[in-house]
């Protein structure tokens, strides 16, 4: 029997909505095809963006979305993505495929998109290949609400009013595709680029300086000393990727053995973000500035017979609990993390969504986001678990992984059971509820849902009892539920 114990007087504060958020990038059909069809194209759209995709990702309450890349957007010039869409410029991908882009999802199209999904947009600005003036224009055509020239181009472009853009990100992994840059080159670049992204209404810009890889913790001692003043947050990126990066794991066709490799390692981000969190603690002890982790998740094989350079990979059960994991982990350290991007939305890497021609498939990591939102905007609470481990040689792992939050009098605990074989019963102890219902999902580690055949989804959860106050149930192997305590 494993047991979570909770204690709702152990809090250390708010679960950001935005650690639930997503990444999507100009890189293989993330946005093309997949977010993105076009306004004449025979597939159900609004203005251009697929209607199933959206209605999908507003149920699952997306707070924030990060665009347009990633590598891309070191090398993506605002001005060719606005005015008619007939006189864009069309540019070469050198980062994905080495596809043209025709450039007919810009700004506008970008900032619609998330107006239909009622999130906040997160814009990462061009620092490796473009200028100042480049970032601090597009800042004011997106903010400003003066008559300036800028503004006037949004205005003949179809927008008065102006979007008011919080989240800004200054550059993308300056230490590699962004530039190659060294720790202290990119803390006084980002330094003076910074300062010209400017304030032009009531909404404060949210300035995220690009953080390091891993644990490059170098890195973070570097920019927290040299720029933290100027910082709202700062970025991580971390990737599960089972074997090697020269030899990584198929994406559907694996063994046990790697199946608990990717949960080992997809548990590695807890100890970085547990000695970033130390290294900002000695220069921000007051956790003013945020962990923004945006750019994670498994990174497998692509699929066989497509575009090496598109990241396209199915998404089994193996992914759904390296989801789970991670976001437990994220709303434990919510004192620092403040917000988090999946990589990717659509169709890349980790996707919630795949698409092919008209139709979509829901990923088992898509319902991990459905029974995990209740955690948005929720008070964390602190839940011990007791339980065993399981694996193979080094590659063990805890059975039983948990995270709780309470809002609006219920107490929501998300729990999963890594095992791949073996049910495991569960206690939850410390709160005295009156009444428990459960959603779950499960299936086998290497089961998928895949375009005509869809297995895998949320189910109410059968066998929650309670008695004196206890709530007790059985996890079938390989599942994640939500659990809420009334």
């Amino acid at each position: 029997m494993a047991k979570i114990i909770l204690n709702p007087l152990d809090s250390l504060g708010q679960i950001n909505r935005n650690i639930y958020g997503h990444f999507s990038e100009h890189l293989g059909r993330c946005i093309y095809q997949g977010l993105y069809v076009g306004p004449d194209s025979a597939v159900e759209n609004v203005r251009g963006m697929r209607t199933a995709a959206v209605e999908a990702l507003k149920k699952i309450r997306i707070p924030v979305l990060r665009w347009p890349g990633g590598c891309f957007a070191d090398e993506y010039h605002w001005e060719d993505g606005i005015g008619p869409q007939s006189g864009r410029r069309r540019m070469v991908n050198t980062h994905w495929g080495g596809v043209v882009e025709d450039n007919s999802f810009g700004t506008h199209e970008f900032l619609d998109l998330c107006e239909m999904l009622g999130c906040e947009p997160y814009i990462t600005a061009n620092v490796g290949s473009g200028t100042i003036r480049e970032l601090s224009e597009w800042v004011e055509y997106i903010n400003s609400p003066s008559d300036s020239s800028t503004a006037q181009r949004r205005w003949a472009n179809g927008r008065r009013d102006p979007w008011s853009v919080k989240y800004w990100g200054i550059g993308n992994e300056s230490w590699g595709c962004g530039g190659n840059m060294r720790a202290e080159y990119y803390a006084d670049v980002y330094r003076r680029y910074q300062t010209y992204c400017r304030q032009y209404t009531d909404v404060r810009p949210y300035k995220i300086a690009c953080g390091p890889s891993d644990s490059n913790y170098e890195w973070m001692q570097t920019l927290m000393e040299r720029a933290a003043r100027y910082m709202d947050g700062i970025s991580l990126h971390y990737y599960t990727v089972c074997n090697t990066w020269d030899n990584k794991s198929r994406a559907t066709q694996f063994s046990t053995s790697e199946y608990y490799q990717t949960l080992k390692k997809a548990l590695f981000m807890d100890e970085l973000v547990t000695r970033h969190d130390a290294i900002m603690t000695r220069y921000d002890p007051e956790k003013r500035i945020g962990l923004v982790v945006d750019e994670w998740g498994t990174w497998h094989a692509v699929e066989p017979g497509t575009n090496p350079g598109f990241l396209y990979q199915q998404n089994t059960m193996r992914d759904a609990l390296v989801a789970s994991l991670t976001l437990d982990i994220f709303n434990r350290h919510c004192d620092r993390v403040t917000m988090a991007n999946i990589a990717q939305t659509v169709n890349v890497l980790q996707a919630v969504i795949l698409t092919e021609g008209d139709q979509i498939v829901l990923t088992p990591t898509y319902h991990v986001f459905d029974l995990y939102k209740e955690h948005q905007d929720a008070r964390q609470i602190a839940a011990y678990v007791e339980t065993d481990t399981i694996g193979e040689e080094e590659w063990r792992v805890p059975r039983i992984s948990a995270s709780a939050s309470e809002k609006d009098g219920a107490i929501t605990v998300t729990v999963s059971n890594l095992s791949e074989s073996e049910p495991q019963d569960v206690t939850l102890e410390g709160f005295r509820a009156a009444a428990a219902e459960g959603r779950i999902l499960t299936g086998k580690m290497d089961a998928f849902n895949d375009f005509g055949a869809s297995p895998l989804g949320v189910q109410a959860m059968e066998g929650i009892a309670l008695c004196d106050g206890k709530a007790t149930f059985t996890l079938p192997p390989c599942s994640v539920a939500a659990v809420t305590l009334k």
